[in-house]
């Protein structure tokens, strides 16, 4: 039995390792020029994938980036849990914790409501409006993992990522100048930043542009919302139960939790109670990013710049709506409610 069991391995791994090893070289790539021009590693994943998109009908390669584009997509997800324990989330205090919340569920509601009157299925306003609520593009890649799968599931996670990834970094930028306008203070706008904009990244580089305390405040805000993601994943993936979401293993048929999710969770749990020791916790935060890099990776090299085109300017209308609409949201959350 174990015989045959590491056979079967060996057997798999023999026919992905040139496509997870041509996803791996990708992401060391984009890890490179991401660092050299000090901008989103997911972005630059993305597009030297999708400069190698004719790679993706090569025979060698076919099955190890369709093994990179999922098995170690939820392999990283899951590792996102090491990066979040329960004493930062409660160390918050209420008033980020309610903002959080409240732009979370609304945002996903609006993102429902607004897919819907541009013609949209629910599974696209769900996928688009979660990485905007949430945290961009690994919140994405998570709820992509749990929604039925359509011949558009791919360059519908695509999209998304290369949205929330761009809206992101023009945030990062504009974003300040609305807090200045707006005369919020240090903390209010560390709430602001942290609350709105979609990837980590661009969120340190937002606060810490701002002020000490704004970035302190922008960095625990926003890992609120990345605790967020367990909870609306799961969500999402009961509802999805029955609808062929999440396959082997991640959401199928009668299985009660995608298993990436259940080990998300104990990772989290493991993680607050303090018993990852620091060297090793470090190697986890790490391995997941590399993790999700070669996956987005993966997926680039899947997509064709003809597929994305179709998509269409009503899905841009989409997750640009969704993002004024968090924006707006949690500043008047700020301004005339907190």
């Amino acid at each position: 039995m174990v015989t045959d069991r590491l056979s079967g391995t060996w057997a798999t791994w023999r026919k992905v390792w040139p496509g997870v090893l041509v996803s791996l070289i990708v992401a060391v790539a984009a890890t490179f020029l991401a660092r050299r021009y000090d901008a989103p590693v997911m972005l630059f994943a993305l597009l030297l994938g999708m400069a190698l998109h004719f790679l993706s009908s090569e025979s060698r390669c076919a099955a190890g980036v369709e093994f990179s584009s999922k098995k170690i997509l939820r392999f990283g997800v899951a590792l996102l849990g090491a990066r979040i324990t329960a004493e930062q989330i409660m160390s918050l205090g209420i008033a980020p914790i309610v903002t959080v919340i409240a732009a979370v569920v609304l945002t996903i509601l609006v993102g429902w409501l607004l897919s819907r009157a541009l013609g949209f299925d629910r599974h696209f306003g769900l996928l688009t409006a979660g990485a905007v609520a949430i945290c961009g593009a690994s919140a994405a890649l998570a709820i992509s993992a749990v929604l039925p799968k359509t011949e558009r599931s791919e360059r519908d996670t695509i999209f998304t990522v290369i949205g929330v990834t761009s809206l992101s970094t023009i945030a990062m930028v504009l974003y300040p100048v609305i807090v200045a306008a707006t005369h919020l203070t240090d903390a209010e706008a560390g709430m602001f930043l942290g609350g709105t904009i979609h990837d980590v990244a661009q969120v340190v580089g937002a606060g810490y542009s701002v002020s000490r305390e704004a970035g302190d405040i922008a960095t625990f805000t926003k890992l609120l919302r990345v605790a967020m993601l367990m909870p609306v994943v799961v969500i999402f993936a009961l509802m999805m139960r029955g609808q062929g979401g999440g396959q082997g293993g991640s959401g199928a048929k009668g299985a009660p939790l995608p298993l990436f999710l259940v080990a998300f969770a104990l990772l989290v749990l493991v993680n607050s109670l303090g018993w990852i020791p620091a060297p090793v916790l470090s190697v986890l935060i790490d391995l997941s990013s590399w993790c999700l890099a070669t996956a987005i990776a993966a997926l680039g090299i899947k997509t064709s710049l003809k597929a994305m085109a179709a998509v269409g300017p009503r899905a841009v209308m989409l997750i640009v709506g969704e993002t004024v609409f968090l924006a707006l949201l949690v500043l008047g959350l700020l301004t005339f409610v907190l």
